[in-house]
């Protein structure tokens, strides 16, 4: 008897637990976390390929070149890999001016939603006490 009532505790809190696992992941908010985790990841890889295959070539090839390296990952100087160190601070540069544009275009739509919203209470007090005066006043 004890056995069984141990077992359908357990299946019970097993059954609690996974119900209460499956609530919070159904949020609103942890499903758009980890959208925007996965998006995070991705824009990260997209941002590091552009700048190491496009921008640091096309702005550190005249260093480079002076520097007599062919990557900039071969920049060091007393063997600290400053070009690597530099390569990152590129990264960090544009990925904080992207998402600083991101940012400002989404205050930007916030600000026109916030102008198309309805009217605040004392709007639509003043409207309704406009129609009033004019209501009595035809009466009158």
């Amino acid at each position: 008897m004890a056995n069984r009532q141990a077992r359908a505790r357990a299946t019970s809190t097993a059954s609690s637990f996974a119900n209460d696992f499956k609530e919070f992941l159904l949020r609103g908010n942890v499903v758009d976390l980890a959208v925007a985790v996965i998006l995070a990841a991705a824009f990260g890889a997209v941002v590091t390929s552009f700048i190491g295959d496009i921008v640091t070539p096309l702005l550190l090839n005249p260093a480079l070149s002076a520097a007599g390296v062919d990557d900039i990952a071969q920049l060091s100087a007393g063997g600290i890999k400053y070009g690597l160190f530099l390569s990152a601070i590129i990264n960090f540069v544009v990925i904080g001016f992207v998402l600083f544009l991101v940012v400002r275009a989404f205050e930007k739509l916030k600000r026109t939603e916030a102008v198309d919203a309805e009217p605040t209470p004392t709007e639509k007090l003043d409207a309704t006490m406009i129609q009033l005066n004019e209501t009595l006043e035809r009466k009158l």
